[in-house]
């Protein structure tokens, strides 16, 4: 029987060159010369920090736009709320990976509600979708798609 999976992943290298061309944005900038600005990757975490909430926010948008043109969807940032350490502000971006629990079971409701012939299940942080029409599949793939369900999604392991 056909099948393939549902899942959410990013790609870290991507994520290090976008990080990596986001720092050097940030030095080029005329309104960020003398600023102490930058952004640090770990494991799937960015930290940036500046001197002020205001250019963080601009950070934000220098960070989206880098992850843009390396091809990570932005749907999968997840914002943590901004610190104040005396005189530095940090706010960490965690990048969401694999389909959480909520997530999936929303996502079989829809397939559900649709009443496509085809059975999901959830197995660990994807969900397989298996049918014996191809283009059963294919209609589940377009329903998760057009979906809002605030992460990226990508179909992978489609076995006829």
């Amino acid at each position: 029987m056909p099948s393939f999976d549902i899942v959410s992943e990013i790609k870290l290298e991507e994520v290090r060159n976008a990080v990596d061309n986001a720092n050097r944005e940030l030095s080029t900038r005329f309104d960020f010369r003398g600023v102490e600005a930058s952004f640090e990757l770990k494991e799937s975490v960015v930290t940036m920090s500046s001197d002020s909430d205001f250019q963080l926010k601009q950070m934000l948008d220098i960070l989206r736009g880098t992850c843009v043109k390396r091809g990570v969807d932005t749907a999968a940032f997840e914002e943590k709320d901004v610190q104040h350490i005396g005189k530095i502000y940090k706010q960490a971006i965690a990048f969401k990976e694999g389909i959480e629990q909520p997530v999936a079971k929303k996502l079989i409701k829809m397939i559900k509600d649709a009443k496509i012939k085809v059975q999901a299940s959830i197995q660990g942080d994807q969900v397989r979708v298996t049918g014996k029409k191809r283009d059963d599949l294919q209609q589940v793939m377009a329903l998760a798609k057009s979906g809002d369900l605030d992460q990226p999604l990508q179909f992978t392991n489609f076995r006829d």
